[in-house]
């Protein structure tokens, strides 16, 4: 309480900086892996490109090749249905991203049967 009671608000909110060309990046761990970002700027402080690699985008691949052995595994050992496979084939996904379930309806499962 002496602190909040003793605060006093600066003159100014912020500093000014003046806009300098350049590129800048940057890298956060996250739960569910790396962030990347970079930025550059024009000399009026203008974004002229950004590149965002989030850890959804780097565990692709993985996520993708993981998902299809799952999926002919699953379906080489018996006959699952599209209800049950999708199950399986959500809880692969969240082991690579835990997030990506919450963030985003990200399956859609279609299963061809012959």
């Amino acid at each position: 309480m002496r602190i909040i009671d003793g605060y006093e608000p600066p003159e100014r909110a912020y500093v000014e900086v003046p806009p300098v060309a350049g590129t800048g990046h940057g890298a956060t761990k996250a739960p569910r892996g790396l962030l990347y970002h970079r930025y550059t700027l024009d000399t009026d402080g203008l974004i002229t490109d950004a590149v965002l690699v989030p850890p959804t985008a780097q565990n692709q691949g993985a996520i993708e090749d993981g998902l299809r052995r799952l999926a002919q595994q699953a379906l080489a050992g018996g006959d699952p249905d599209d209800g049950e496979l999708t199950a399986l084939c959500e809880r692969a996904i969240r082991n690579h991203d835990p997030c990506i379930s919450c963030s985003t309806h990200f399956l859609d499962l279609t299963v061809v049967r012959a």
